[in-house]
């Protein structure tokens, strides 16, 4: 819902024009000691948010892949221009937590059920997708899924994507840790966005999964 999140950035004083994005990185733009995942869950103040509660996370950016443009802007994004999707990089400790692990974090994160959209956010700009950067990942992402949909939890098949990673654009500043900077817009948004609710009917409560 561009409105909600429209409202909440204005709360805040931000403006869509923003300050200058960070430079653009590719898939193996990992520093020493740490390895990049990158995920795409809706709205990507929410998955940053869940992302940075995980021990063995180093850091989570906030930013938009898998588009046509060059660095693209939040406007291109949130209107369909670009073909990008909203998406978080996360940076984590191999030692600590493990691709398959974050994986298995992801999935209770999102509606994998709903294409084209999720939560209160609609279109493909906001769509879920597993973006891999190497053939272990990609294998690791496939069965996860698969094993996700044997299961029988959810009420209806796993439409989330998943794709070989493509250039990774952090988004504008304003936009980066937005859960921890503005705690009360963003418990706004993510209430009137209903995403806990949808999930909780998805997944059951915290803890049941």
């Amino acid at each position: 819902m561009m409105a909600l999140r429209a409202l909440c950035m204005a709360l805040a004083g931000v403006l869509l024009a923003g300050p200058l994005q960070a430079a653009p990185e590719t898939p193996a733009a990992a520093q020493p000691g740490s390895a990049v995942a990158v995920f795409a869950g809706g709205c990507f103040w929410c998955t940053e948010s869940d992302f940075d509660k995980v021990p063995g996370v180093l850091s989570t950016t906030s930013g938009y892949i898998g588009g046509h443009v060059e660095n693209p802007t939040y406007e291109d994004v949130s209107y369909g221009k670009s073909g990008h999707i909203e998406a978080v990089q996360v940076r984590y400790d191999s030692s600590k937590i493990s691709y398959a692990q974050l994986l298995e974090v992801f999935w209770p994160t999102i509606d994998p059920i709903t294409p084209n959209a999720q939560f209160c956010d609609k279109g493909p700009q906001y769509r879920s997708a597993i973006f891999y950067g190497n053939p272990q990942e990609q294998a690791l992402a496939e069965a996860s899924k698969a094993a996700l949909e044997r299961s029988g939890k959810l009420p209806g098949p796993v439409v989330t994507e998943i794709l070989a990673a493509t250039t990774f654009y952090p988004a504008e500043e304003y936009h980066q840790d937005y859960h921890s900077k503005n705690p009360i817009r963003y418990a706004y948004y993510r209430n009137g966005c209903g995403r806990d609710a949808r999930l909780e009917q998805l997944w059951g409560k915290k803890g049941d999964y």
